[in-house]
């Protein structure tokens, strides 16, 4: 089994894993109810609703 000639420098090893680890948006999706943008899988906090059910009392004046 072939093994690396040389130890992988302290630079080189965090650069590879940085270009891994790159920061991406929040995937988004239209809420069923209010049709405003929220992140999958989370009450609206635009209407309190979660898959069509109403789960939170959400004050208007917000």
């Amino acid at each position: 089994m072939p093994v690396p000639k040389r130890r992988t420098s302290r630079s080189r090893r965090r650069k590879r894993i940085a270009s891994n680890s790159a920061l991406t948006l929040p995937k988004l999706q239209k809420c069923g109810t209010c049709a405003e943008l929220i992140r999958p899988h989370v009450v609206c906090p635009h209407c309190g609703h979660y898959q069509q059910r109403q789960i939170v009392t959400v004050n208007a004046g917000m």
